[in-house]
């Protein structure tokens, strides 16, 4: 099974990424194919609202000018998708949100394309906004049909100075514990879907 890391924040290896990097170890450790996407180092265009990706056979946006495409296939593949975002000026980066929308929308588009895929947020803040954005990131968890395990604690920690977050221990062990109910209820979904499939028919 695949789990995917999307960091929305724009410096690399920084808190957020440092926050996904614990994610992706746990579940690495369980036997996940690991994946950290930087959107620091691709270019996502916001969403021009044409509504052209509920049109279009192949499933994709309008826009081929830049990374979505392949960023989006990537989220498909994978069974656990954990978005990260430091808190800028009380909200989610326009990177993280600029992939989301448009991941949201050709997704509803055409069918639910990531419907009952499991995953949730990881938020980073400085001192404030963690809680205003980690709901704003949850809200596109549950308008997509996706399935979000709890924690500890919601999945927030402190930092400013790279590798601040490090000293979060109360954050750095909410982060493993849900990456270990993703990787407990992704192991029973596996399982109970392998058991219908070869279940007898009598």
């Amino acid at each position: 099974m695949k789990a995917i890391a999307i960091c929305g924040s724009p410096r690399v290896k920084g808190n957020t990424e440092s926050l996904l990097q614990v994610c992706l170890d746990r579940l690495a450790s369980e036997g996940f194919d690991t994946d950290l996407v930087r959107l620091a180092e691709k270019r996502v265009n916001p969403c021009r609202g044409c509504g052209t990706c509920g049109k279009r056979l192949d499933r994709r946006c309008s826009d081929d000018s830049d990374d979505f495409h392949e960023i989006f296939v990537r989220m498909l593949e994978a069974e656990i998708i954990v978005v990260g975002s430091p808190v800028y000026f009380g909200s989610a980066t326009p990177q993280m949100m600029a992939l989301l929308d448009r991941a949201g929308y050709v997704s509803r588009k055409n069918g639910n394309l990531l419907s009952r895929k499991l995953g949730g947020p990881v938020v980073v803040a400085r001192r404030a906004g963690q809680n205003f954005t980690y709901a704003q990131l949850l809200f596109w968890y549950m308008i997509n049909d996706m399935i979000v395990p709890g924690s500890s604690y919601w999945n927030i920690a402190f930092g400013a100075a790279r590798g601040e977050v490090s000293e979060d221990r109360e954050g750095l062990e909410t982060v493993t514990r849900f990456a270990e109910n993703l990787g407990w209820l992704a192991g029973k979904l596996f399982a109970d879907s392998r058991v219908g499939e070869g279940a007898s028919q009598d």
